[in-house]
């Protein structure tokens, strides 16, 4: 069972810069794509960023240009670079990731404060 731990969330000004981690343990297992989703309150979970085990990354429009997302394959941890955040930007950020036999897996979450 494959066991995603989220790390790097905290309060920030509006501005500022925050690095989260999540490190996927518990294999042996082959994942594909990871990624980072988040959720506002009273909004829907929406994709943030999702990278493939390739190297191939997709972001949403309203992160482009000021989050990166990055992997560590030999250490199965995915890294989201996160600069000039905005108070939208405020949400609980879950790590996904989806193995080789397409099964989904989530972190527990981790807050995102972003202050104006």
């Amino acid at each position: 069972q494959v066991q995603l731990v989220e790390s790097g969330g905290g309060l920030v000004q509006a501005g500022g810069s925050l690095r989260l981690s999540c490190a996927a343990s518990g294999g042996p297992f082959s994942i594909n794509a990871m990624g980072w989703y988040r959720q506002a309150p009273g909004k829907q979970r929406e994709l943030v960023a999702v990278i493939t085990s390739g190297g191939a990354t997709n972001y949403a429009d309203s992160v482009k240009g000021r989050f990166t997302i990055s992997r560590d394959n030999a250490k199965n941890t995915v890294y989201l670079q996160m600069n000039s955040l905005k108070p939208e930007d405020t949400a609980v950020y879950k790590c996904n990731a989806v193995d080789s036999g397409k099964r989904d897996y989530w972190g527990q979450g981790t807050q995102v404060t972003v202050s104006s």
